[in-house]
């Protein structure tokens, strides 16, 4: 399966701007199977509580609506980044995964909220992490600061997950994650890692680039720079299995020490 990731600047508070580009993105990437973007990519992630209120949509909504035409008539299966509002009112920071004939495969809430800008603006995300097929590999969901829980990967590598996709709006200073631990998530799993970031400025905020997918023997396999990018690489199924088969973490595993964990 080839994954493109797209790593741009914010177009804050514009959503059609961010469709329309979108748009363009998708006719770009063909010959990749999958889109991914950023954290918030639809509407900006930096936009305070009162536009995030007039602009968070259902996630069957008009936007979700159009993205399933854009990745059916491009023939590519998107993964974007937008604020959700449910039936209850609650907004959530959520990403959703459209398949390649515009049907919505899955839906998922960001359940670690990074500082004073999330929790001012959303509610977290349940106890749901699923775990979607698409084209033959089984892909799991994290946004932004969810993957610097190992918890959160481990559980979807456990539970099967071949690839984890992370739409994220990182900054500086924290240039360490998109450096670091996206590639040690990747091989302490023994899956691919898709981590796709904003660049450039949101008013205060430095985004800080670095987009990848690192593989499971930590390499990696596409790589973006610090500017607007967008980059494709190809998962190889075995490459994942000899790296499997040569790193014994699973293997070793001893989950019987680990159950006080939760208690502290």
């Amino acid at each position: 399966m080839r994954v493109a990731l797209y790593q741009c600047p914010p177009l804050p508070l514009d959503v059609a701007g961010n469709l329309q580009r979108l748009h363009q993105l998708a006719l770009e990437a063909k010959g990749a199977d999958l889109l991914v973007v950023p954290e918030m990519f639809l509407t900006g992630y930096n936009i305070g509580v009162d536009a995030v209120s007039v602009l968070a949509e259902v996630n069957n909504g008009e936007s979700a609506q159009q993205i399933a035409r854009i990745a059916k008539s491009a023939g590519i299966a998107i993964l974007y980044g937008y604020p959700e509002r449910t039936e209850d009112g609650q907004i959530y920071n959520a990403v959703q995964l459209i398949d390649a004939n515009g049907e919505r495969l899955c839906n998922y809430r960001k359940t670690h909220l990074f500082g004073d800008l999330d929790h001012s603006m959303f509610s977290p995300g349940a106890d749901d992490f699923p775990l979607v097929e698409l084209n033959g590999w089984k892909l799991g969901f994290l946004i932004c600061y969810d993957l610097e829980f190992p918890e959160n990967a481990r559980r979807l590598a456990l539970a099967g997950a071949e690839l984890i996709l992370v739409p994220t709006a990182n900054m500086i200073p924290y240039d360490f994650i998109a450096d670091v631990t996206v590639r040690a998530r990747a091989f302490e799993n023994q899956c691919y890692v898709a981590y796709a970031n904003f660049c450039g400025h949101e008013d205060e905020i430095h985004y800080c680039g670095q987009s990848s997918i690192a593989a499971p023997d930590g390499s990696r396999i596409a790589q973006a720079g610090l500017d607007e990018a967008l980059i494709v690489g190809e998962l190889d199924r075995q490459l994942m299995e000899d790296s499997r088969a040569s790193n014994r973490y699973f293997l070793d595993r001893r989950p019987e020490l680990y159950g006080d964990l939760n208690k502290r």
